[in-house]
């Protein structure tokens, strides 16, 4: 059953190394998914479970590792249930192993790489699966919002991007299952949403828990829209 959530961005910038001079600018963000984090493992989960986008479908449940060199940072992250030499993660787990690891976290974790383009029914059965997977099972979940919210932005300006966010915000921060699970797979492709597939899972996850939400951080810096969200 699923006792827990928290919901982050994956960009690599997050990491201070990676940011280097940047890395003041996103401190506010930093520490929303700080105290997210923390207040997922503290929140008596058995198994933690990470889920983001992936090339494939593909899990991991004995260990895994990720690195930032492809950002000219020599700094490489596991999972706390496995070594360094374990199975490559995708790039956004190697995230959020980054973020256990900052948070010391020593549960039993596995981790879940679903594609971009993944049906939300898909989704949200794969999310109810992982909520059985122990008595108490607690979710990192990681996905951007739309990445259109500016001229500067990796998709150019797009109008609907502000209101899609503002949808998504206020799914995340209320555990409203039923808005995550009607998002648009095929808008939030156009407006290059990677969040979409992940934050299904965790609909599908949480359908039945109970569970409440907390919005910690809603902003578009370069333009993608950052949310941080815990649900208990």
């Amino acid at each position: 059953m699923l006792v827990a959530a928290a919901v982050c961005p994956c960009p690599p910038l997050l990491v201070p190394e990676v940011a280097a001079g940047a890395a003041p600018e996103l401190e506010s963000l930093r520490t929303a998914c700080a105290e997210a984090v923390r207040e997922l493992l503290d929140s008596g989960a058995e198994l933690i479970v990470v889920v983001g986008t992936g090339p494939q479908a593909e899990v991991w449940t004995e260990g895994g590792a990720g690195s930032f060199r492809r950002y000219g940072v020599d700094l490489a992250v596991r999972l706390p249930s496995g070594g360094v030499e374990g199975p490559q993660l995708a790039p956004s787990l190697t995230l959020g192993a980054w973020l256990l690891t900052e948070a010391r976290a020593g549960l039993p974790t596995h981790a879940c790489a679903v594609p971009t383009d993944a049906p939300p029914a898909r989704m949200l059965g794969l999310g109810k699966g992982l909520a059985e997977l122990a008595d108490r099972v607690g979710l990192l979940v990681l996905g951007d919002g739309s990445a259109c919210r500016s001229v500067k932005a990796p998709g150019y300006l797009d109008e609907r991007a502000e209101d899609f966010d503002a949808a998504c915000a206020r799914a995340l921060g209320a555990a409203d299952t039923e808005a995550l699970a009607a998002l648009d797979p095929v808008l939030a492709a156009e407006l290059l949403a990677d969040g979409r597939a992940p934050w299904q899972v965790l609909a599908g996850a949480a359908q039945g828990a109970g569970l409440g939400g907390r919005l910690r951080y809603a902003e578009a810096p370069y333009g993608v829209g950052y949310y941080v969200a815990s649900w208990r």
